[in-house]
């Protein structure tokens, strides 16, 4: 693949100051897959940012994780010097978004900084439930927006029938849409002389008091905590003593930096620019995203809206294998939330997997990419208990209180009821699915909202409690669809259910690990699929083991594993008939005190299996 550079006619790279109307600023938005990644590898290939001998397939994703999984978790910058048609040559700075709901967090703050977005969609594929989801953040916040036709050069390609859905379902202007193969490079040039035309210049005074928004954090282990900016008003350079409105602490400015990608000095950054800078900040919860910065001695009086903090809203428990592990794990944690603002922790004790932590992740992919990172990052044997969401519990005294693991939930007579959170889900499925779709939405306890066509695809919105969707959901629409569904959802409201709590008892033990919240008409089924499971999954012991679902003190499913046997009489040769009765009744005392006593191991894949809601 030759793809021709514009490097060779591009003055040196330039950290002067830049004028307004010579800056852009975009985030490139879609669903995942559609390619937002390799279209940043090619604009950044083709402006000659990086050295051909350095680039790679997805530059800017720089974990491990992303690159393995092929998902873009954390929206990375970089800053591009772009030599146009029109003679000027233009800093462009680019975010790239994640694109999984997830990481919506990361999206809504990114597009705060920047004016415009380049919205990529799969010329194959059409508009899906997430592209809906990125487009409608960067619509609220007032962005340009250039539409951008990927994958073109497949024969599957239909580039027509998706500007016109992209009318018909987003409602926006697609005649000028932009048809490129970010892959190969065809149309790049294309999309850069789009982004100087009809990407607005960002707005600014020079001369006002310092005015920036924290868009993002880091923790370097070299240079502590690496802290991006926008800058609004005024300017930030090198040694200036700078103040957080938010927390009130001041620091003076060791480095101050642009990204290409790699870190590069700058003596100073001026209304428009997007740069990071480092202030021997030892914390990154020191630094809250969308806090204003300006200078210590000529403040600015107004600071900007800022962004809500994110709420978790899955939470689980992570217990080390091995008990000898926990420092291990409590370390690990710390230096991982030093990175990831959006990731709470707080130690708990379970009788059953002994000291951990309980976290609040913003999902299911969320969880899942964290657990990996400790398992790979820090060489951790991990058991991950069911995850749950917050439920709302309203008191009879009056209080309100938040349950966040089920095993805490106070005595029923003292709670007056339970709301749990519902989403808003929307649902992109071919039409030949959708019955499979609806079906699977009505046994997680859904109400449908609406039902609208784009073409061949059905779009679907329902309303589902968020507790029957964190922990199988996602899969099982996969399965139920060959993997062509695609899915989105927002928090839409707390609503009062009649919930309660089931236990697990394993030996008349309660396994606090597998306590989850129920509908009560659904309780029954699901304890007994529960307790069936777990007579397959616990290995059979010397004696035998009642395994339970119960409300309260009422049980209502039960299995029983039996007993491995022994043959004592085995060595009984003739002789009367009392000394066979005799050693039976010995050892059915002796399984009875056993199973007073004894220990009943739990194997840890039991915990995750035990809850899958299969049909």
């Amino acid at each position: 693949m030759q793809i021709p550079l514009f490097a060779a006619r591009a003055p040196l790279y330039s950290l002067a100051m830049t004028e307004l109307s010579h800056i852009r600023n975009f985030s490139i938005v879609a669903h995942i897959d559609h390619g937002k990644s390799t279209l940043a590898d090619r604009l950044i290939q083709l402006t000659g940012t990086v050295a051909e001998r350095d680039m790679k397939a997805q530059i800017l994703d720089a974990m491990d994780i992303e690159r393995e999984r092929g998902i873009t978790i954390k929206a990375n910058t970089v800053r591009i010097s772009y030599p146009a048609q029109d003679g000027h040559t233009y800093v462009l700075n680019l975010i790239d978004t994640p694109g999984h709901v997830d990481f919506a967090y990361e999206v809504s703050r990114s597009m705060r900084a920047v004016e415009g977005s380049l919205l990529v969609v799969d010329a194959t594929q059409g508009v899906e439930a997430q592209t809906l989801a990125n487009v409608y953040q960067a619509i609220d916040a007032d962005h340009e927006i250039v539409p951008v036709l990927n994958k073109i050069d497949l024969p599957a390609a239909e580039p027509d029938r998706v500007k016109e859905q992209i009318e018909d379902v987003i409602g926006i202007d697609a005649s000028e849409a932009i048809p490129i193969s970010a892959k190969t490079g065809l149309g790049i040039p294309d999309v850069l002389e789009a982004i100087v035309r009809r990407l607005p210049a960002p707005k600014g005074d020079r001369d006002a008091p310092l005015k920036a928004m924290l868009v993002d954090s880091w923790y370097d282990p070299y240079l502590g905590v690496v802290v991006m900016i926008r800058v609004m008003d005024g300017v930030i350079r090198k040694g200036d003593q700078v103040k957080m409105m938010q927390t009130g602490a001041s620091y003076r400015l060791d480095k101050l930096a642009v990204l290409t990608p790699a870190m590069r000095d700058i003596a100073e950054l001026g209304p428009g620019e997007i740069g990071v800078f480092t202030a021997s900040i030892k914390q990154v919860r020191d630094t809250r995203v969308g806090d204003t910065i300006t200078h210590e001695k000529k403040p600015t009086e107004r600071p900007l809206p800022g962004f809500k903090p994110a709420q978790p809203v899955v939470f689980c428990g992570l217990f080390p294998v091995d008990a000898n592990d926990f420092e291990a794990l409590r370390d690990a944690i710390e230096k991982l939330a030093l990175n990831d603002a959006s990731f709470s922790y707080e130690m708990e004790t379970s009788a059953a997997l002994g000291f951990g932590f309980r976290c609040g992740f913003l999902g299911l992919l969320h969880l899942e990419v964290i657990r990996d990172r400790l398992e790979r990052e820090y060489d951790l044997d991990l058991i991950t208990t069911a995850p749950s969401v917050v439920f709302r519990l309203h008191m009879r005294d009056g209080e309100t209180r938040e349950l966040h693991n089920p095993a805490d939930m106070p005595d029923l007579t003292l709670v007056d009821h339970i709301e749990e959170p519902r989403i808003k889900a929307t649902i992109m499925v071919p039409d030949e699915y959708l019955g499979d779709v609806l079906k699977l939405c009505q046994d997680r306890r859904g109400i449908q909202l609406d039902l609208t066509y784009a073409g061949s695809r059905a779009m679907v919105v329902y309303d589902l409690p968020l507790a029957e969707v964190v922990f199988d959901f996602y899969d099982r629409l996969k399965s139920v669809t060959k993997g062509y569904a695609s899915f989105d959802y927002q928090i839409s409201e707390y609503r009062e259910d009649n919930l309660v709590k089931m236990s697990i008892l394993v030996n008349d033990e309660p396994v606090d690990a597998l306590a989850i919240m129920v509908h009560r008409d659904r309780a029954e089924a699901r304890g007994r699929v529960m307790v069936e499971k777990l007579k397959e999954l616990i290995p059979r012991h010397m004696f035998k083991i009642p395994i339970q679902a119960a409300i309260g003190s009422r049980v209502i499913a039960r299995e029983t594993l039996s007993a491995m046997r022994k043959d004592v009489t085995a060595k009984c040769y003739g002789g009367d008939a009392t000394r066979k009765k005799k050693l039976l009744e010995k050892q059915k005392a002796g399984k009875k005190k056993m199973r007073q006593f004894g220990k009943v191991e739990i194997p840890q894949t039991a915990f995750i299996q035990a809850l899958k809601m299969d049909g």
